[in-house]
């Protein structure tokens, strides 16, 4: 596994970030790193979209990616921005290879067999699954590991604290993309407190799920023994 994909494992997390202005990028990204989760999808939803990467991968601290990538012109301009990774939400031959030719990892989206299969023909073994909730979920991520066996997943689009444990009991969901802990309330009104405070409930809560999903591999295992 690429070094990036495993630190966003380690965080369990991905926050897809939209930011109107680059200050307010760089606003958010200090509050999700107060909170314990370093960590920025920024989409190119918005204008700002390269600017904040650049900041934040200057300030450093924060680990930078890119979202909503659809050309490989997109590409270009997230790399020289300082991104270090690329999220798309379809899954287009032209913006995996580009990334290939960047050397940055990318996750194309996929929600069924057949491009999930047409990932794999690319050398692409982690995909999004977005938008989630409206493609079958949970359930659907666990249908499609199966037969995929080697594939990991990163469902977005619906994920919240209520749904968050069906996502990450499933081995193959490498990590979850999520903005619950950006509520435009608090970001409009620049209450990085609240972001923080919604960001360490976020991080205590996957923690807390991750650590008991893996005792209970443990517990249904058979000892080599028995």
């Amino acid at each position: 596994m690429h070094e990036i994909l495993a630190r966003l494992a380690e965080h369990s997390i991905v926050p897809v970030v939209s930011a109107k202005t680059t200050a307010e990028g760089l606003g958010i990204a200090e509050a999700l790193a107060n909170g314990g989760l370093p960590v920025a999808e920024v989409t190119f939803r918005t204008s700002a979209a390269a600017s904040t990467i650049a900041a934040l991968a200057a300030r450093g601290g924060v680990l930078v990616g890119a979202g909503t990538v659809l050309t490989p012109a997109q590409v270009d301009i997230a790399v020289d921005a300082g991104a270090s990774f690329i999220v798309s939400p379809g899954l287009s031959r032209a913006v995996v290879e580009r990334c290939r030719a960047h050397d940055i990892p990318v996750l194309p989206g996929a929600t069924s067999a057949t491009e999930v299969q047409a990932a794999l023909e690319l050398g692409i073994e982690t995909v999004k699954f977005f938008p989630a909730e409206t493609n079958g979920g949970a359930k659907a991520i666990a249908a499609l590991s199966a037969p995929f066996g080697d594939v990991s997943f990163v469902p977005t689009g619906g994920v919240n604290p209520a749904n968050l444990g069906d996502y990450l009991a499933i081995p193959a969901v490498l990590a979850v993309g999520g903005s619950w802990m950006l509520p435009p309330s608090a970001v409009d009104q620049q209450d990085w407190a609240e972001v923080t405070r919604l960001t360490a409930a976020a991080v205590e809560l996957a923690r807390g799920l991750r650590s008991g999903n893996r005792a209970e591999r443990r517990a249904v295992t058979p000892s080599r023994e028995s």
